[in-house]
């Protein structure tokens, strides 16, 4: 059986935003939309990012769903969803996978192709 997830990103920068240890850190949202297009209706288990800021630091977060949600997907049906990611620098990227079961408990994962976030024109 063969899986195709489509999964498309987009992203907006927030601004800045002050922390209690008082340095400032750069917000983006990012909009998912995961698309299902196989003949099976699948489940959203798990996520892994690996956020890379402008510096080079990397930050890794795994966990359960995506935000509270373990979402169904049917055939040829899109979930979309909006999280957000703060930066130490004015740009970075993130990338990962999802973790899916299908109706008959055939468990894959479905990679999320990297992406940039930037603040606006601070990428010539």
């Amino acid at each position: 059986m063969s899986h195709v997830v489509q999964i498309e990103v987009t992203t907006k920068y927030l601004g800045k935003q002050r922390q209690a240890s008082s340095n400032e850190v750069y917000v983006f949202s990012y909009t998912v939309n995961i698309t299902n297009q196989s003949d099976s209706t699948i489940q959203l288990l798990s996520r892994y990012w690996l956020i890379t800021n402008g510096n080079g630091e990397k930050i890794e977060v795994a966990g359960d769903g995506v935000v509270g949600e373990q979402p169904l997907i049917e055939p040829e049906q899109t979930y979309s969803y909006t999280s957000a990611s703060m930066l130490k620098t004015e740009v970075g990227t993130m990338q990962g996978y999802y973790s899916f079961s299908d109706d008959k408990q055939f468990d894959f994962d479905a990679p999320i192709p990297v992406f940039s976030l930037s603040v606006p024109n601070s990428v010539h």
